[in-house]
């Protein structure tokens, strides 16, 4: 088909006819297809987020310290706080660092609280390698 003016919109530039090869007519636009795809990878992402946070995530185990004391060149008691399922049960990780940062003594926790709560105040002393300047609770998870 040659370009005439009959053929041509105005404003638009006139090729030779043949030189530049067969013109492409304008696409079809699915913007609804677009959307479609763009809705199902959010809702993917969405589910896959939320099977790593039911996985990996502990939100009913939260725990913090009190306080730390009796510090001593063999050891440090720790004090601290555990939020529980209730009546359950969970093993916590606790540690003692030095100084300069360096850790110094690690323990796992055994605790459980009383039939009908959720909260459980506990008491544990770490033996260390060095004199720790802080003791701390790492994290807590399920038990078993």
């Amino acid at each position: 088909m040659t370009e005439t003016h009959a053929t041509i919109t105005p404003g638009a530039p006139a090729f030779p006819p043949g030189r530049y090869g067969r013109r492409r007519e304008p696409g079809r636009r699915r913007p609804l297809l677009v959307w479609l795809l763009v809705a199902v990878l959010v809702a993917g992402l969405g589910l896959v987020a939320a099977q790593l946070y039911a996985r990996y995530g502990d939100p009913t185990y939260d725990a913090e310290v009190i306080t730390y004391t009796d510090v001593t060149d063999t050891g440090v008691s720790v004090d601290f706080r555990v939020t529980l399922p209730e009546s359950g049960t969970a093993v916590c990780v606790l540690r003692a660092r030095s100084h300069d940062g360096a850790e110094v003594g690690r323990d796992e926790v055994a605790v459980s609280a009383r039939p009908g709560e959720r909260h459980g105040t506990f008491q544990h002393r770490i033996t260390t390698t060095a004199r720790p300047f802080i003791g701390e609770v790492i994290r807590c998870r399920p038990a078993g």
